[in-house]
Parts: structure tokens; C-alpha cells; sequence
């Protein structure tokens, strides 16, 4: 065997990465995929969740830049970022973040989460209602009410887990929540 035999890509049928997925999602079928690789470790600064709402992407990129976080947290994209995490309607998307979250932990050591919503956001008025978000002041209250529940959550999972909140507008400003 050479010395790059494990880097090469491994091919797995359809089946195998369902089957994988059913048995524990991404961290299955990337044993599934990479056997014999290592796992990669670490450390890094947290692990940001945010909407998958495109206009804002490289706002995103530019606030953890202007933290000092670039290249320095993990990333989960959800739609409705808190909502996403905590909804009745897509209860998978729950799963997917806890997932991920007990992933970073082990393997890059994260010890706090930034959670950032935004303004206008598609998928809050299509889950919760566009009443939710009828005006300035709703809006901002929904989205409080929905980062105090998940920061709550993910705080009774994860005692001693540091979770910070914000709410962006459309021109990338964030409203950090406390």
C-alpha cells in the first residue's frame, strides 16, 4: 500500500451512504467514506450558525472578519438560523444542528456558539407567519423570542457553553442581543 492510499477517494454505492446517513448522519458516512483516515482535531474559536439567505453571505464573511474570526469557527447554515434549529415544522433540521454541534465539540474543542439571524427573513414568515414579522418592531421580537429559546436550549445540552446572539439587517449590521 502507498503512502497515499488512504487519501484517495473511496466510492460507496447509493445504498452504502444512505445507509450511513440512516446510522448517524455525516459523521457515518465519512467513516464510511474515509476509513483509516484521521479525524481531523484542533481547536477552534466557536461554531457560527446562520441563514442560508444568499444576500447576505459575504456580510457574514465581513463581520467574522471584522471580529477577528475568520478562519476561525466552524459553520452551520440552517434557514431561519435559530428557527431552523427549533421548529415543529422541520424537525430534522433540529437534528442536523445538534449533530454538528456535538461534532465540533469533539473535534475542535468549541466552547461557544454565535448565533446570527437576520431581517427579512424568508424562511420566518414562511414557518412562523408573515404576522411574525409584520413590522420593525414585531420582527425584532420574534427573532429575540426564537435566540433566547435556542441559546436556552443549547445551553441546558451544553452546561457551561457560551452562545451569543445577534440579528442582522440587510446592510450586514448586527444587533448583538443579550
Amino acid at each position: 500500500m502507498s503512502c497515499c492510499e488512504n487519501l484517495r477517494p473511496k466510492t460507496v454505492s447509493r445504498r452504502q451512504a444512505m445507509q450511513a446517513v440512516a446510522l448517524g448522519g455525516g459523521a457515518a458516512l465519512l467513516t464510511t467514506l474515509a476509513p483509516g483516515v484521521s479525524r481531523a482535531g484542533g481547536h477552534t474559536e466557536m461554531l457560527l450558525l446562520t441563514c442560508m439567505d444568499f444576500r447576505l453571505t459575504g456580510a457574514v464573511g465581513d463581520y467574522m472578519e471584522a471580529r477577528g474570526l475568520a478562519g476561525k469557527f466552524d459553520h452551520v447554515v440552517l434557514a431561519g438560523a435559530s428557527l431552523g434549529a427549533l421548529n415543529d415544522r422541520f424537525p430534522a433540521w433540529a437534528d442536523v444542528f445538534w449533530a454538528h454541534l456535538d461534532l465540533a465539540v469533539q473535534l475542535h474543542d468549541v466552547h461557544r456558539v454565535m448565533i446570527i439571524d437576520h431581517r427579512d427573513c424568508g424562511a420566518y414568515k414562511m414557518i412562523l407567519g408573515e404576522a411574525t414579522v409584520k413590522d420593525a418592531d414585531t420582527e425584532l421580537k420574534t427573532h429575540v423570542k426564537q435566540l433566547y429559546a435556542l441559546r436556552s436550549a443549547i445551553q441546558a445540552r451544553k452546561p457551561g457553553m457560551e452562545v451569543e446572539i445577534g440579528l442582522m439587517d440587510l446592510q450586514g449590521r448586527v444587533l448583538q442581543i443579550v
